[in-house]
């Protein structure tokens, strides 16, 4: 009987640690916004951003409010961008030409808000929000 119990008991034990473990490495739900690049433009500064929603939605729409710093790390500008529609588990690229915005005086953007965001319940774009700059300049959520 004690050794059929062990028996039970080493099954029951390894089953809960591959469920952890499982756990553990199932990636987080989140959208994830890249700032790619900048580059001068005729008009200003051309950003460009690589997103991926991994949410447990498609965005039908998203729109992100980004406060961008200046060199004397003031708030130059505060805009709302539109992503448009980002789909469950693809990366869109969206770029944004900001006039009279010069890149070289750009120092830091802050994702402030996310004004917009029909598809995964309320909330959950903010929430889920990972910023990375793939540039020398810093991208925050």
């Amino acid at each position: 009987m004690t050794g059929r119990f062990a028996a039970v008991a080493a099954g029951w034990v390894m089953a809960v640690a591959s469920v952890c473990q499982a756990q553990e490495t199932a990636p987080a739900a989140s959208l994830s916004v890249e700032l790619n690049a900048l580059a001068p433009s005729q008009k200003g500064c051309m950003m460009t951003f690589v997103a991926l929603n991994q949410l447990p939605a498609a965005i039908n729409k998203v729109s992100f409010e980004l406060a961008i710093f200046n060199d004397r790390n003031a708030v130059d500008r505060i805009t709302v961008l539109d992503f448009r529609d980002l789909p469950q588990g693809k990366k869109r690229v969206r770029q944004f030409d900001m006039p009279n915005v010069k890149c070289e005086s750009v120092t830091r953007i802050l994702i402030n808000d996310t004004p917009v965001c029909d598809g995964p319940a309320a909330g959950e774009c903010m929430k889920g929000l990972v910023a990375r700059s793939q540039i020398s300049v810093p991208f925050e959520g």
